[in-house]
């Protein structure tokens, strides 16, 4: 059975936004807001037709924004404290309800929540929703908790700096202050004069300051959540008794898991102790045993720890082969660099979800990175090939979306904003009015999100790349004059069932005709050294195939061509 996951990021609020007249800093009924009755039956076969078998829909569960929800019994959030008037969908108020943004009928929100679930698992896709374990919006309160679970800080001492019984983090003697320049927007105070946001005693803030004071570019408007670690006495654990927000976090994953999802990816994973993710996730696959979890993580010297020890299934590979791809990409950077992003995971590499974009990161397309969306061909083709573990594209990045202008709270930045109402223009031309068959995509366009479709669709169905072993070519291609090794990368991926050779150019420009080896060491890797003549059948593009004698691609190697910003994926066969 493949198990190579497809992921699918959608900024839910924003998919199905069809409004093409929004303005930044706009309000809810300026701009419009994505439905969850937006993923339709049609949405959702064209997402799995791209090759996808995941789909992670971003921003699901209640955060805070300035939208008014009072009818339905939900408190307005302290405007100064929101990021945008959307609003961060990491500033949670309410782990146990959904956003209102994305209802039709908010009384029946969550209703329409579990509808999605059931439509996207008929649409033969899984689902994946975030979890943030580290930090809630300053002004939590739950409104949805089931019946007899105490809120989040309910039952804490705030006299007490630290107590593993308190859910969050005190300052005693001290009250909240707002960074210098933060205020309720402009836009807000002609419609109501609010007073300043009061906090006493202050709560440390979520990106672990512990100050009353946090500053512009702190996570301000949220409060980090104690798992039992003193912070202020050297990070000492106090992990027996089990601590009361462990017991609380348990109790909203089997909530969330009881949604019939599929998987959590849990956000910024490495601020809350490996010792709570064993404990959690063991008991949280007690019940759904087939759940899986993805932490963001960025500190490779982690890893081990938080798969073995954490029970992690996946980790993001941010710093190591993403930076590398973006290093090649804007920086000039060598492709023999890709080499080490796969050593140094050390046989962890099945484990580590690979992308070239995600809400976090700045659009492929954009002016502050490649400005051209064809550079996703030759970096894709790594991500996605490279080995077993996942690959995620983020929604808009197939038609080559650059994510530019000003939203709003994120300025022009060249990422799709997070905390605004808005829209994405070059994936609206492909929803094309809610019809989801890309009318409105020019030729190019067109052509881009093919290739997405052809590597991610051979990301399941090719057995050496969902299952198949990895065998790096670059040592052997160092000492020939016919091989650019900083402009062109090229590996194997083989079972029993199949052999590919891969190779990409990151040429902007020029064409490579280049002259790969396959050393005799690697035909016997990959069962094809009884052979004396191979066929590279090209599968895919469907270019021209090829014949070759083994001893010619030991010896002298094989000469291929490469067009610039190029990719090229050969099935090797005996004749």
């Amino acid at each position: 059975m493949d198990n190579k996951l497809t992921i699918y990021q959608v900024f839910t609020r924003l998919f199905g936004n069809k409004n093409s007249s929004v303005k930044a800093d706009g309000f809810i009924e300026e701009n419009g807001v994505g439905k969850f009755d937006d993923f339709t039956v049609q949405a959702l076969a064209e997402i799995r037709n791209l090759g996808i078998s995941h789909l992670w829909y971003t921003g699901i569960i209640r955060h805070a924004s300035v939208s008014n929800y009072q009818n339905a019994g939900i408190g307005n959030s302290h405007p100064s404290l929101v990021k945008g008037f959307a609003g961060s969908p990491y500033a949670i108020s309410d782990y146990y309800d959904v956003d209102p943004d994305l209802a039709n009928n908010v009384d029946k929100r969550m209703a329409e929540f579990e509808a999605l679930v059931s439509r996207t698992h008929d649409a033969g896709l899984k689902v994946i929703i975030d979890f943030v374990p580290n930090h809630v919006f300053r002004q939590y309160h739950s409104i949805q908790k089931p019946a007899g679970i105490a809120d989040l800080g309910e039952n804490d001492n705030p006299e007490q700096a630290f107590s593993p019984n308190n859910n969050f983090y005190y300052l005693p003697g001290t009250s909240f202050k707002l960074p210098e320049g933060i205020e309720q927007p402009e836009k807000l105070k002609t419609l109501v004069a609010l007073p300043p946001y009061y906090e006493n005693p202050a709560k440390a803030t979520g990106n672990d300051q512990f100050t009353p004071n946090p500053g512009k570019d702190d996570w301000y408007e949220t409060i980090k959540l104690n798992y039992g670690v003193d912070f202020l006495n050297k990070k000492t654990k106090h992990f027996s008794p089990i601590p009361d927000t462990w017991k609380k976090m348990l109790d909203i994953l089997l909530f969330w898991a009881s949604k019939n999802i599929d998987g959590f990816r849990c956000d910024m994973a490495k601020m809350v102790p490996v010792e709570f993710w064993q404990w959690a996730i063991l008991r949280t696959r007690e019940v759904y045993p087939n759940i899986i979890f993805i932490a963001e993580i960025y500190n490779p010297l982690e890893y081990h720890n938080y798969i073995k020890t954490g029970k992690f299934d996946y980790l993001y590979d941010k710093v190591g082969l993403y930076d590398t791809l973006k290093n090649i990409l804007t920086e000039n950077g060598s492709a023999r660099l890709i080499t080490g992003c796969w050593q140094m995971l050390e046989g962890i590499d099945r484990h580590m979800l690979r992308f070239l974009e995600n809400h976090d990161e700045i659009r492929l397309a954009s002016r502050f990175f490649t400005e051209n969306p064809l550079a996703g061909i030759p970096a894709m083709t790594i991500a996605a090939a490279l080995n077993t573990g996942p690959v995620m594209i983020y929604s808009g990045q197939e038609v080559g979306e650059p994510a530019a202008g000003v939203a709003g709270f994120s300025g022009d930045d060249g990422k799709t904003t997070i905390y605004d109402y808005f829209n994405i223009p070059e994936h609206q031309k492909w929803m094309n009015n809610g019809a989801f068959d890309g009318g409105k995509l020019s030729q190019n366009q067109k052509e881009l999100r093919d290739f997405y479709r052809k590597i991610l669709t051979l990301c399941k169905s090719s057995p050496a790349i969902s299952r198949g072993r990895f065998y790096d070519l670059m040592w052997a291609n160092g000492q020939h004059t016919e091989f650019d090794r900083d402009k062109v990368y090229v590996f194997l991926r083989y079972n029993v069932e199949q052999a590919l050779l891969i190779l990409v150019s990151f040429d902007k420009t020029k064409k490579q005709k280049v002259r790969v080896k396959i050393p005799e060491h690697a035909f016997g890797e990959i069962g094809l050294q009884q052979f004396s003549f191979l066929n590279a059948r090209e599968i895919l593009w469907q270019r021209t195939s090829m014949i070759f004698p083994k001893d010619e691609a030991i010896k002298r190697g094989i000469e291929i061509e490469l067009n610039p910003l190029d990719a090229v994926i050969y099935e090797l066969r005996p004749v």
